[in-house]
């Protein structure tokens, strides 16, 4: 029975390894796009703010200060 368990086991790694790949891509293609797009940003503080919370601590966690803030002045600014 060890033997025909073999090849599901294997199939399930790779399907995690695949998923698993997928989601860090996605992470790194949604951070980049985040990274210099203020237009994408604005888009997602209104479809999903807790992504752009995450991003914008992520941000002020490597040293980098303002963005938040300069995101905030320029859609008031915007608005008016």
């Amino acid at each position: 029975m060890a033997r025909t368990m073999e090849p599901l086991a294997k199939k399930i790694f790779k399907g995690v390894l695949v998923a698993e790949l997928m989601g860090v891509f996605g992470a790194y293609f949604l951070f980049s796009k985040m990274n210099t797009s203020q237009d994408f940003r604005k888009a997602m503080s209104k479809k999903f703010p807790f992504i752009l919370e995450v991003y914008y601590k992520s941000v002020e966690q490597s040293g980098m200060y303002g963005i938040r803030e300069q995101d905030q002045e320029t859609w008031c600014n915007s608005k008016n």
